[in-house]
């Protein structure tokens, strides 16, 4: 090649190579405190993706600067083109992770793309203007300063022009095809160093599970969709009906063990931990998924939601009735209020039943802190639910849920108008045990609102976490894929004047899915025409009770639990897992070393059995990120 080609491809290569590494670096304190050489392990896949990148590039442009003219703009173009694409999905997989703590995956974009009009606001989130205008030119700096540089030094340095017979002898075929092949050695390379999806270079883990998902294909028989039991369901009123008023407070992102009621020496939520005294907690409640939407379908609906993204948004979504569309029939108002912005709720709470949806966009702002990257302190909901109280609480029975929003990440709860407290050293962590302070102190305005307007006493309040949150116990953060305890245990209380005076505590194990039942039970309802897979915690749940849980990555990982013993499996990323949780809570002690091959085999076998199982009652069914629908 001559100057012209370096110049030309190095004005791009080098920035792009800069930019994939910052971007990936960037991202890492805000999912961990890794330590030098965690950190230098999580990035040296994606350095060496981009010294590949780079390689591959000169070596190819090497081969073909002795060919046609209409080859070499041919190979132009596609490096124009793949270098823009690998820049905008390492972008969104930077983005995705900071909104949701996973990495992005083919799955995920395939689902974007035919909806990108409803994906993209959510996705944007609280980007601020600054980094999409350093993104935009990012990417018109790599379609067009390229040949804009070369141009300039071209002229200014006055170089001549020389053909590319000219520079035919300097270089035999050999060496350019061996840098070719260089580079995708290096690629090659970056990918089998890569122990977790974390590690690996974002391009290439999108490319991996969709290469994934096509070889699978044609080696799955999936099981036809089959009808859900509480799909027909109905209620009946029998003697010991009372139409109390239901209200689901949806707890955002908060970790039984951070909660006082769990945690007796960590003071932030004082006012919950009051009110557990004369409620019925679930010692031991888990998630399935631990997702919002997940939580919220689980709750509403009883049954298990979908190991995947997106089904229970569309219409008809969802296999079984839920309880607001349950309790409109018997005479109930519904609605849903949220301190978010709309983010597709409105679709997911129609599905659910509830006949009115008020986001934050509906309310007024002022006054009101912005406390994480989908709205503001959960307070903001405190007017419009008075208002609404006022207009439709007295001459009908109502359910009514609220989504707080306030212990999602972003944990912008220092400083804030009721004061903080110093709850931890980690600087992260203290943040967010502050925004559970600042729920605890929405939950006391709320039940305050119920009693001023008379309507505590006839009132049954579920308070549930939607799922957990981790920082880093197992080098998991957020939630999406935290698969632990931190990630799956969450507080459940269910509190109803003239119901467990003194306390009861369920200590079996108790799951999201329960709820529902527990609260047809203290209404007083049976239920006809079907039945719903939970138990009511009014009464012990099965000692030989088995739970299962998933991530929200696909083919991440998978785990189960039955009595003390949790199995994970990692689908190969990494080791399995077995943990003794009443001796080892925190799960730092792996004791899949002591379980024989067969054992494992068989907890594996049942996993993937249940995550089929579930997803066909959704009608459709996930291979390896690629939906297949059974209509």
């Amino acid at each position: 090649m001559d100057r012209r080609d370096w110049v030309y491809l190095l004005s791009l290569l080098i920035p792009f190579a800069v930019y994939n590494l910052v971007l990936k670096f960037s991202g890492l304190p805000l999912l961990s405190n890794h330590g030098l050489e965690q950190t230098f392990s999580l990035m040296l896949p994606t350095a060496l993706f981009n010294l590949g990148y780079v390689i591959f590039w000169v070596g190819l442009f090497s081969v073909v600067r002795k060919g046609r003219r209409s080859l070499r703009w041919a190979v132009v173009g596609l490096f124009h083109f793949m270098t823009v694409l690998v820049m905008a999905v390492t972008t969104c997989a930077y983005q995705y992770s900071q909104e949701t703590g996973t990495t992005l995956e083919y799955s995920t974009l395939a689902e974007w793309i035919p909806k990108l009009k409803e994906i993209s606001p959510p996705l944007l989130g609280d980007v601020p203007l600054s980094t999409r205008v350093v993104v935009a030119v990012a990417i018109i700096y790599a379609l067009f300063g390229p040949w804009l540089i070369t141009y300039t030094l071209e002229h200014w340095r006055g170089w001549p022009r020389r053909s590319p017979a000219e520079t035919a002898h300097e270089n035999s075929l050999l060496s350019p095809f061996a840098l070719f092949l260089l580079g995708v050695g290096f690629g090659a390379l970056s990918v089998l160093i890569s122990t977790t999806t974390l590690a690996r270079d974002p391009f290439i883990n999108v490319v991996a599970t969709g290469v994934n998902g096509a070889s699978s294909k044609d080696n799955w028989d999936p099981e036809p969709a089959i009808g859900h039991p509480a799909a027909r369901v109905s209620l009946a009123q029998t003697p010991k009906t009372d139409k109390r008023n239901v209200v689901l407070i949806h707890l955002e992102s908060t970790r039984a063990r951070s909660t006082t009621p769990y945690n007796e020496d960590l003071k932030t939520m004082p006012f919950l931990d009051e009110l557990a005294k004369n409620s019925l907690l679930a010692e031991q409640a888990y998630v399935v998924l631990p997702r919002t939407a997940k939580g919220s379908l689980a709750v509403n609906c009883g049954v298990e939601p979908p190991l995947y993204s997106g089904p229970e948004f569309g219409p008809g979504g969802i296999p079984d009735r839920c309880l607001a569309d349950l309790l409109n029939e018997q005479g109930y108002r519904t609605a849903f209020f949220q301190s978010t912005w709309n983010d597709g709720f409105s679709n997911l709470t129609k599905n659910f039943g509830y006949k009115e949806f008020y986001p934050y966009q509906s309310m007024d702002t002022e006054g009101f802190q912005w406390t994480n990257t989908f709205g503001y302190e959960d307070d903001i909901m405190l007017r419009p639910s008075e208002g609404w109280l006022r207009a439709y609480g007295y001459d009908k029975p109502f359910m009514i849920e609220y989504l707080t929003s306030t212990g999602h990440y972003g944990y912008e709860c220092i400083p804030n108008r009721y004061g903080t407290k110093d709850f931890s050293e980690d600087e992260q962590l203290n943040r967010y045990l502050n925004c559970l302070r600042l729920q605890d102190i929405f939950l006391q305005n709320l039940f305050d609102q119920y009693k001023k307007l008379g309507l505590y006493d006839n009132t049954i309040f579920v308070i549930f976490g939607d799922h957990g949150e981790g920082f880093g116990e197992h080098d998991r953060f957020l939630h999406g894929d935290t698969i632990y305890e931190e990630g799956l245990r969450i507080p459940l209380i269910i509190h109803a004047p003239g119901w467990f005076e003194g306390g009861q505590r369920e200590g079996g194990l108790s799951s999201q899915i329960d709820i529902l039942p527990t609260v047809l039970e203290i209404l007083g309802y049976e239920v006809k025409n079907g039945t719903y897979p939970g138990y009511s915690l009014l009464h012990p749940v099965p000692d030989g009770r088995t739970l299962m849980f998933s991530c929200i990555s696909s083919f991440k990982c998978l785990a189960s639990l039955k009595g003390e013993e949790k199995y994970v499996y990692n689908y190969g990323n990494q080791p399995d897992e077995v943990f003794n949780l009443s001796k080892d809570p925190l799960e730092e002690n792996n004791l899949a070393s002591l379980y024989s091959k067969e054992e494992l085999d068989k907890r594996r076998e049942d996993l993937l059995a249940w995550r089929s199982k579930v997803d066909t009652e959704y009608g459709d069914t996930l291979i390896n990120g690629t939906l297949y629908s059974e209509e």
